[in-house]
C-alpha cells in the first residue's frame, strides 16, 4: 500500500484515478492546482506523484521541479496528451520517472504504477542497507559496479524466501560477506549465523563437527557433544568450500535439506532441526556433477537460488570504491591524528592489477601498506603487490618500440581495461578528456 497523489484540473479523471487506485489499497489524495499538491506533498508523505503536464496556466515543468527539490523525493509520473510526449521526455530528463499518455488505460495504468512503487521500495531497502553497512563498515556498501549492485537487490529478494542459497565465486571474493548479509535480512536474523569451513577439517572431524557425536562414538569421545546443525537450530549454517567435501558427507547433506533431520555420530537416533543452509564453493558443481564427483540430487537442492559473484578484475569500478573505503575505515582507527592519502599512482598501480585473490588480497596489500609506510602518503612504491604478477600498471614494452608506439600501446590497453570508457580512462591516463580524446582521433587517423 502506497501514498499516491493525483494531480489534474480535470474533476473527472482525479475521481477515476482515485477510485481505480483505491481499489488496489492505495492511499490516494487529489488536487487541482500546483499549489494546492505542493502544500499536500509539504504536509504528507507522498511515495508517487501523477501529475499532468496541462493544468490550465501553470507549467508542469515547474511543479515538477519544485516537488523533486523537496528532500523526500517522490516517484513522479507525467500524465500527458499524445501531441505533448516531446514534452514527457523533457520532463524525464527533470527527474520524472515514467510518463502515460492520455486516455489512460486501467490495466496498463496499473501495471505500470505497481512496478514503480516495486522499484521505489528495492531502492529504499537498498539504501537502508548501504546505511546499516556503513555503520558496520562492510565493504559491500562501497561496490559501485552494475554487477554488484544487481547482486545487492538479488539479495534483498531471496534473503526472505527461506531456501537454500549457492553463492559461488573466486576465492576472497566476498561470499561469506553475502551470506552474512543474507542472513542479516531473512526471518532468521534474530537467531544464530554458524559458519564453517568444509576443507578445513578431515572427514570424520568434519562429519562430528556438523552433526555432533554422543559419548564413545569414538576414541576420546568422552561426552556427547551437539554439532554445528543444532547449534544454528532456527537460524543459518553456512558452509564453505562445499565442493570439497565427501560423497559420505553430500548424501548426509541432502538427507538434513530433504527431511529436516541429522543422527549424531554414534547414535541410533535422529534429531529435527529447522536450518537455513547458505553454501559457498570455488568450483563448477554443475561440471562435478556431470562427472559424478558431486551428487546431483544435492546441488539441485542446494542451487534452487544461486549467487555468482564475479571476480574483482571484473569489476574494476569497484577497486577505487573499495580503497576508498579501507583508507577511511583506516583513517577512523589512526590514533596519531594524521590521516592517511593514496596518491593517483598508487591509485593506478591497484586499479592495474588482476587481483587473484580478489577482495581479501586488496584488503591485504592496502592494510600491509597502511602499516610499513614512512609516512601518511601511500605511492606506487608503498603499494607491495605479489612480485610476480605486478608492476606499476604499465607492461614492459618490448626492445626496440619509439616513444610513440609505447604510448599507443598503452592508451590502447587502458582504453580496453574502462570498456571504451573515455572519463575512466582519462582519468587513468592522468590526462584531461578533451586530450584523451585528441589522442584518439589521432590514432584512428593514422591506423
Amino acid at each position: 500500500m502506497a501514498n499516491i497523489l493525483v494531480v489534474d484540473d480535470e474533476p473527472n479523471i482525479r475521481r477515476t484515478l482515485r477510485l481505480l487506485l483505491e481499489k488496489e489499497g492505495h492511499n490516494v489524495a487529489d488536487a487541482n492546482s500546483g499549489e494546492q499538491a505542493l502544500a499536500i506533498v509539504a504536509e504528507q508523505h507522498i511515495d508517487l506523484v501523477m501529475l499532468d503536464l496541462r493544468l490550465g496556466a501553470e507549467d508542469g515543468l515547474e511543479i515538477l521541479s519544485k516537488i523533486r527539490a523537496r528532500g523526500d523525493h517522490p516517484e513522479i509520473v507525467i500524465v500527458t496528451a499524445h501531441a505533448e510526449v516531446d514534452e514527457a521526455v523533457r520532463a524525464m530528463k527533470l527527474g520524472a520517472y515514467d510518463y502515460l499518455v492520455k486516455p489512460l488505460a486501467p490495466d496498463e495504468l496499473l501495471i505500470r504504477v505497481g512496478k514503480i512503487l516495486e522499484k521505489r521500495a528495492q531502492s529504499q531497502e537498498l539504501m537502508q542497507l548501504r546505511e546499516e553497512a556503513a555503520r558496520r563498515q562492510e565493504p559491500y556498501v562501497a561496490s559501485q559496479s552494475e554487477a554488484m549492485r544487481e547482486i545487492m537487490r538479488r539479495v534483498q529478494r531471496i534473503a526472505r524466501q527461506d531456501m537454500p542459497v549457492l553463492i559461488t565465486g573466486e576465492t576472497g571474493a566476498g561470499k561469506e560477506v553475502i551470506a552474512r548479509l543474507i542472513h542479516r535480512l531473512s526471518t532468521r536474523a534474530a537467531k544464530r549465523f554458524v559458519a564453517v569451513n568444509s576443507c578445513a577439517l578431515t572427514e570424520n572431524l568434519l562429519d562430528s563437527e556438523l552433526f555432533g557425536h554422543v559419548r564413545g562414538a569414538f576414541t576420546g569421545a568422552n561426552t556427547s557433544q551437539p554439532g554445528l546443525f543444532q547449534e544454528a537450530d532456527r537460524g543459518t549454517l553456512f558452509l564453505d568450500e562445499i565442493g570439497d567435501i565427501t560423497q559420505s558427507l553430500q548424501a548426509k547433506l541432502l538427507r538434513v535439506l530433504q527431511e529436516g533431520e541429522i543422527r549424531p555420530v554414534g547414535s541410533t537416533k535422529v534429531a529435527r532441526v529447522d536450518v537455513r543452509v547458505i553454501a559457498a564453493t570455488n568450483r563448477d558443481l554443475w561440471t562435478l556433477s556431470e562427472t559424478g564427483e558431486y551428487r546431483k540430487d544435492l546441488l539441485f537442492r542446494l542451487g534452487v537460488i544461486e549467487i555468482k559473484i564475479p571476480p574483482l578484475r571484473q569489476r574494476r569500478d569497484d577497486i577505487y570504491a573499495l580503497t576508498d573505503f579501507f583508507l577511511a575505515r583506516q583513517n577512523e582507527k589512526n590514533v596519531e591524528g594524521q590521516s592517511f592519502e593514496i596518491t593517483p599512482r598508487a591509485r593506478r598501480k591497484l586499479y592495474m592489477y588482476d587481483w587473484p585473490g580478489n577482495v581479501r588480497e586488496l584488503t591485504s596489500v592496502l592494510e600491509r601498506s597502511f602499516a610499513l609506510a614512512d609516512g601518511h602518503v601511500i605511492d606506487a612504491e608503498d603499494i607491495i603487490i605479489n612480485q610476480n604478477t605486478a608492476n606499476d600498471g604499465i607492461d614492459e614494452p618490448p626492445h626496440g618500440m619509439s616513444l610513440h608506439e609505447i604510448e599507443v600501446a598503452h592508451i590502447r590497453r587502458v582504453m580496453g581495461l574502462c570498456q571504451g570508457n573515455q572519463v575512466k580512462a582519462s582519468k587513468l591516463l592522468g590526462i584531461s578528456r578533451s586530450t584523451l580524446q585528441r589522442k584518439l582521433k589521432y590514432l584512428h587517423g593514422a591506423a
